[in-house]
């Protein structure tokens, strides 16, 4: 070992996007470089280079002198085994930062700014404090419709795209914050059993308690390698499936990872997320899903024709067939919030159990209809009824299984966590208002969407009729803090409200 080595030590922490080194502050290249802790420092070894954010140990027990520790990420990316002599230097700050502070200052950027900015947050050269910089630089309204174009094509061109060699490949979205919404689930076999091609990659919950791969985990595999994610649909017509194990739109997946924790979901940076992993995904068609109500992210009706505007420009100019619905977000769609309740919802309406929430499977009828109006044999109006049938004769179930089985059937247990503490009406009425915020809210603070069978039950929805001390929901956990918490959040605010039939909040839109 020379005096400018180190040796690697894995240290199984897992960093979550993040790149992390472990110096021990008696290391004498951490004394003679003066490093300090999170600073970023490159780590090169037989040719291959890594950037990661350091962390300073005074615990020998954890990483010794002589030794880089790397966390799980950091590890697994630098591909190298444990033991193996590595350099360590200072990490130049990324260029791409002076972009990122001209866009602070108000500049407007360029195609080159976004290609140079999305390129050193793959290579992993901006720390998560500099990308929650970015993020919040072109939140809210800070990026024109052009700037919203490059950073889309910035985020595309980070991955891999993928190729099915057909005309049509359909896909749908929802920009989501309505609770239970699960009708991708719904869509995706009835779409793939009337033959049509709709490979669905979807990302993780962001600020929800439940994305389509947390619910679709509940009942089969969903990290996916390429390989295998184009065998399925090749030989299933479909599948729902992880976007990030393809490698679809990179950047993506990390800049989430920090938008997550900080609850950024702007505007922008959520056009620019849906339509690169859709266009990676090689999707020519598309659906996207805008609810609208006083409590979903679009919460009027001229934003919901402002966002229509942003999507058709981008869709336009990338080439990408795409129709905008804009649908009732008043409330949560069906009846389970978290992935395993969720799960419950969707094969009950699969399974055309007369249990099933009649508004999951109406509104997933709905999207499945337009989609499959993009067929060039079908007439214009007829897709609704060609859904219709495909669910009710049985073929959306045959599909849904033969897509589990082909992902990797899991054990499937649809019963909800062990914990369950009923919330009650506090007068007689009817349901006039229920808080998707708010829902979401007690769902994931009782363990939704990491732990499965958390979440919440809804007993009563909008103009059903109540009695003062009836169950209006249940909350479900798995663990007594998190069950306590959620409890508490409740008993401060349940979410509804409860009055006269004239208060009920009246339909917005309509399909």
């Amino acid at each position: 070992m020379s005096n400018d080595t180190l040796q690697i030590r894995r240290i199984r922490i897992d960093t979550y996007h993040e790149n992390v080194a472990y110096l021990n502050r008696d290391c004498a290249i951490y004394r003679a470089e003066g490093f300090q802790a999170l600073s970023k420092i490159k780590v090169c070894a037989n040719g291959t280079k890594l950037f990661a954010v350091l962390n300073v140990v005074d615990d020998n027990s954890i990483v010794q002198p002589g030794e880089l520790g790397l966390s799980e990420q950091a590890f697994n990316q630098l591909n190298i085994g444990e033991g193996t002599f590595v350099t360590v230097d200072h990490a130049e700050n990324p260029e791409s930062m002076d972009a990122v502070r001209r866009k602070i200052n108000g500049e407007r950027l360029d195609q080159s700014d976004f290609h140079s900015i999305t390129r050193d947050i793959v290579e992993t050269r901006y720390s998560k404090m500099e990308m929650a910089a970015f993020l919040v630089a072109t939140g809210q309204n800070n990026l024109d419709r052009d700037e919203l174009l490059y950073l889309t094509r910035a985020m595309l061109d980070s991955g891999e795209r993928m190729n099915w060699h057909e005309s049509l490949v359909a896909d749908k979205h929802c920009i989501g914050g309505i609770p239970g919404n699960r009708t991708s689930m719904l869509v995706v076999p009835i779409v793939a059993a009337h033959g049509m091609l709709i490979p669905k990659t979807s990302s993780r919950a962001i600020t929800s308690p439940a994305g389509t791969a947390d619910t679709m985990e509940v009942l089969a595999e969903v990290n996916l390698s390429p390989e295998r994610l184009h065998d399925i649909v090749r030989q299933e017509r479909g599948c729902l499936a992880w976007g990030g194990t393809a490698k679809l739109a990179p950047v993506d997946d990390i800049l989430i990872s920090v938008e997550r924790p900080l609850g950024i979901d702007s505007q922008g940076q959520m056009v620019a997320s849906i339509l690169s992993k859709k266009l990676a995904a090689g999707s020519t068609h598309l659906i996207i899903d805008i609810p609208v109500g006083p409590t979903a992210k679009v919460r009027h009706m001229r934003q919901a024709l402002a966002l229509r505007k942003l999507f058709e420009f981008v869709g336009d100019r990338l080439n990408i067939h795409l129709e905008v619905m804009i649908t009732d977000g008043r409330q949560p769609i069906g009846r389970g919030i978290g992935p395993v309740l969720e799960a419950r919802d969707i094969m009950k309406v699969l399974e055309n159990n007369p249990d099933a929430p009649s508004d999951l499977r109406q509104k997933s009828l709905q999207l499945a209809g337009r989609i499959i109006e993009f067929d060039p044999d079908v007439r214009g109006g007829q897709g609704y009824a060609i859904a219709r049938d495909i669910l009710d004769s049985g073929r959306a179930i045959a599909k849904m299984n033969e897509i589990i089985q082909a992902q990797g059937a899991k054990s499937i247990d649809l019963s909800p966590g062990s914990l369950c503490r009923e919330v009650y009406a506090e007068q007689d009425g009817v349901v006039t208002h229920i808080d998707n915020f708010q829902m979401a809210k007690i769902a994931r603070i009782a363990g939704a969407p990491l732990d499965k069978k958390a979440g919440v039950d809804l007993l009563k929805k909008l103009g059903e009729r109540v009695q003062k001390g009836e169950p209006i929901y249940r909350i479900y956990a798995e663990f007594p803090a998190d069950f306590k918490f959620a409890q508490k959040l409740a008993a401060d605010n349940n979410g509804y409200m409860i009055g006269t039939e004239e208060h009920v909040l009246k339909l917005l839109v309509a399909f």
